[in-house]
């Protein structure tokens, strides 16, 4: 769009493929109580269909062109890259008991109350050291199953409680993506955006695992001790340690697989074929969430080229009276770009000039706009069904990408520990 002021129907024709899908998905399996009726391909499907409508005075291989060139950008293709590991990283170290071995020693060493606790602390521990919630997502989903299987848990709630964990070291880490691009739009220093950010994250983190320690979230109280092969643990100790020595996530994953293959033939469990075939199976099993990136993406580089993202722009910025109402419209800003875009990284890079400007009219520090960023994007990221890190874990976990929503405690608390910030906070800090 050339035009930098966009009329209220032309911004909400634009967005309209969000508020489709939502309808579609959401509304509807809310509506029949039941998120398996009603396929999220089939909604983006929908919705990108609609999406290629709506952008008008185009061609018709114009409009397919811009939605093709869309999803296939750069940032997708990398994701997809990572889903085709890790499946096949997953279902080899299934197949191998690499996971059920990890998970007995585990189990032999730890009470099953504290099954719940020790996850979410693992993926806090790992997000921060790492600094991404994809990784922490690809090396504890599969075991977090495995524990729900082993001690009557269910699996939605498991892999929520991965994610909560995940979006902590995201939002909070120094090498964060989310982290360098707050800091650097808001011209501020990254230990000061972790002060900032701190005092906001660490209230929500407490309370959640006070809610994991305390809650009755398993059926089994005692697990008998069992025998297992310790060198079948050593594939996800590699992926582990890696990843917190910071290795590029791609990297990690086919070390993994590598040492799991070697592992296997080495110790005479299986043959090379097999564990090719265990690798293809996990391959074909990221197809579905394959399609739905390449559609996620191709519907929103369209409601971008639309004008969607600019009219909300506009749209949230005209409200901003006073210093709290700046923070609050930065947070709805970056949270609603976040919404339409699934990426909390380019939501801040976005809206990033815009909340500078904000902050400097109303004198909000630039450490608080940069939490504020961060922490906002990482919030909605953690609870939309069609971000990356949940289709990562659900289509790991092989469950709905609504069904952990309901168990996601540590993001809503950090909305309210969020919103309690900006209320209190007066003074310019």
């Amino acid at each position: 769009m050339e035009s930098t002021h966009i009329r209220i129907y032309q911004g909400l024709f634009a967005l309209s493929p969000v508020i489709v899908f939502l309808v579609l998905y959401l509304a509807v399996s809310i509506i029949l109580d039941d998120f398996y009726k009603m396929p999220i391909t089939v909604a983006l499907l929908a919705s990108s269909v609609w999406s290629i409508f709506t952008y008008r005075h185009r061609s018709l291989h114009e409009r397919i062109e811009t939605f093709s060139r869309e999803a296939g950008t750069g940032n997708i293709l990398y994701m997809i890259w990572i889903f085709v590991l890790a499946g096949a990283f997953a279902n080899l170290a299934d197949k191998i008991g690499a996971i059920e071995a990890t998970v007995a020693i585990t189990m032999n060493w730890l009470p099953p109350e504290l099954i719940i606790p020790g996850i979410f602390v693992a993926a806090c521990f790992i997000s921060t050291s790492i600094g991404t919630s994809v990784g922490t997502v690809v090396a504890l989903t599969p075991l977090a199953v495995d524990f729900a299987n082993s001690v009557g848990g269910y699996v939605p709630f498991f892999v929520a409680v991965v994610l909560g964990g995940a979006f902590f070291g995201d939002n909070l880490s120094f090498i964060s993506d989310t982290t360098i691009a707050a800091t650097r739009t808001q011209k501020c220093k990254m230990n000061e955006k972790f002060k900032a950010n701190f005092v906001i994250v660490l209230p929500a983190a407490f309370i959640t695992l006070a809610i994991y320690m305390f809650g009755d979230f398993i059926a089994i109280s005692n697990m008998p001790v069992q025998e297992v092969n310790a060198w079948l643990i050593l594939p996800y100790l590699i992926i582990i340690i890696l990843a917190i020595a910071g290795v590029n996530v791609t990297v990690t994953l086919l070390c993994g697989i590598f040492s799991a293959i070697l592992i296997a033939v080495s110790s005479g469990a299986s043959d090379i074929i097999p564990l090719l075939g265990f690798m293809g199976e996990g391959i074909d099993s990221m197809g579905n969430l394959i399609i739905i990136t390449l559609l996620t993406g191709g519907m929103l580089g369209i409601i971008k080229a639309t004008g969607g993202i600019t009219f909300l722009l506009q749209t949230i910025s005209g409200f901003v009276k006073g210093p709290r109402g700046g923070q609050a419209a930065i947070a709805m800003l970056v949270g609603t770009v976040n919404l339409c875009t699934a990426n909390n990284t380019l939501a801040i890079l976005t809206v990033g000039s815009l909340s500078r400007e904000i902050s400097k009219k109303y004198d909000i520090s630039p450490r608080k706009s940069a939490s504020l960023l961060d922490t906002a994007s990482c919030i909605v990221q953690c609870l939309i069904p069609y971000g990356a890190q949940t289709l990562l874990a659900t289509a790991l976990a092989g469950i709905p990408p609504s069904s952990p929503w309901p168990y996601l405690y540590y993001p809503w608390l950090l909305l309210i520990t969020t919103s309690i910030s900006i209320i209190v906070k007066r003074k310019r800090s």
